[in-house]
C-alpha cells in the first residue's frame, strides 16, 4: 500500500495515517527475501512453466505430480497455496451432448463389458465414441478409439459428417497404429461402443467380424454404458475445444493432432499412476520382456 501511495503523498504522511513507523517500512525494504520467499519464487516459476507447457489445464494435483516427476520435493498444499495466490487454475469439465442416434431396427451386439472397463494388458478392450466441435465453417465431428488398459488414444478421425466412414476410419487407424508394435490377436480384443447407428451398421460390424474382434454395445443406452469413452470426450472438450473459438475445420484438425500427441505422451493420467499413457504401455512391455528374458513366470 505504501509503495502504491508514496509517489502521490510521500512515505512519512502515509505511515502517519497508518500509525506505522517509517523506519519499519524502510527496514522491510532493505531486508533480503526470506528463505521461504526465495523458495516460493523458484517454485512459482516452475509451476507457471508446467502449467503453460500443458495447455494451461493442470490443476494443483497434476502440477504437484509433475513437479515430483522432475525431482522437486514439495508438499501439495504448497502448490495449492501458490496457485491460488497467483490465480493459476486448472480446467473444469462440463456436460456433454450426445452425437450418436440409436438404430432400433439394426441387429445389436451384446454388452460384453457391463460397465467394467478393466483390462490387464493393451489391446484387450477398446472403447469408441464420437464427439463434435462447432466452427465458423460448420460442425466437425471427431471419432476416438481408446485403449482401456493404458487410456491411450490409439485411433481417431475427423469429418464434417456422421456417416459410418468416420468411426470406421478411426478404427482402421487404431489397427494400423497397433500393428507397428505387434498385430492385434484375433479373438482377444473387445470393441465397445454406444448404440449409435454408426457402430451397429452392417459395414462396421462386418469389419469387426472380419478382424476377429468381438463387438460390444451398451445395453441400456445410458452414458454410463460407455463411461470411459465419454470421459475422454469430456476431457477433450474441456482441455482443448472449449478454450477458444474455432474458425475452420482445418484449424481444429491441426489442434487435435497436436493435443493427442500431448495426451498420449506427456499428459499425466491419475488412473494409471500419474504417468502418460505411452509411458505406461512402455513400462508394461518392458516388464514382460524382462520376465521373458529371465524365464520368470
Amino acid at each position: 500500500m505504501i509503495d502504491h501511495l508514496r509517489d502521490d503523498f510521500g512515505v512519512e504522511p502515509v505511515c502517519r495515517v497508518l500509525d506505522l513507523c517509517p523506519g519499519t517500512y524502510y527496514g522491510r525494504k532493505r531486508r533480503p527475501p526470506s528463505a521461504r520467499a526465495r523458495r516460493d519464487a523458484d517454485l512459482l516459476a516452475q509451476i507457471k512453466q508446467i502449467h503453460t507447457d500443458n495447455y494451461g489445464v493442470y490443476g494443483a494435483r497434476r502440477v504437484h505430480q509433475q513437479l515430483r516427476r522432475q525431482g522437486v520435493q514439495v508438499a501439495r498444499c504448497t502448490v495449492e497455496r501458490l496457485m491460488h495466490t497467483h490465480g493459476i487454475e486448472g480446467v473444469r469439465r462440463g456436460s456433454r451432448a450426445r452425437t450418436t442416434t440409436a438404430d432400433e431396427t439394426a441387429p445389436r451386439p451384446p454388452d460384453l463389458v457391463n460397465r467394467h472397463f478393466n483390462a490387464d494388458r493393451p489391446d484387450l478392450l477398446w472403447l469408441a465414441d464420437i464427439t463434435y466441435v462447432r466452427t465458423w465453417e460448420g460442425w466437425v465431428y471427431v471419432a476416438f478409439v481408446l485403449d482401456a488398459f493404458s487410456r491411450r488414444i490409439v485411433g481417431w478421425q475427423l469429418a464434417d459428417h456422421l456417416r459410418t466412414d468416420l468411426p470406421l476410419d478411426a478404427l482402421e487407424m487404431a489397427l494400423w497404429q497397433r500393428s507397428r508394435r505387434r498385430p492385434v490377436e484375433r479373438g482377444t480384443l473387445i470393441h465397445h461402443s454406444d448404440r449409435g447407428c454408426q457402430y451397429t451398421s452392417f459395414r462396421y460390424t462386418t469389419r469387426l467380424s472380419d478382424l476377429g474382434v468381438s463387438a460390444s454395445v451398451g445395453s441400456v443406452a445410458d452414458s454410463y454404458d460407455n463411461a470411459m469413452a465419454e470421459a475422454l470426450n469430456g476431457t477433450f472438450k474441456a482441455e482443448l475445444i472449449h478454450r477458444r473459438t474455432w474458425r475452420t475445420r482445418d484449424q481444429v484438425e491441426y489442434a487435435v493432432v497436436e493435443w493427442i500427441g500431448w495426451y498420449n505422451h506427456r499428459r499425466l493420467h491419475s488412473a494409471i499412476g500419474h504417468v502418460p499413457p505411452a509411458e505406461y504401455e512402455t513400462s508394461y512391455y518392458r516388464s514382460i520382456n524382462t520376465l521373458a528374458s529371465t524365464g520368470t513366470r
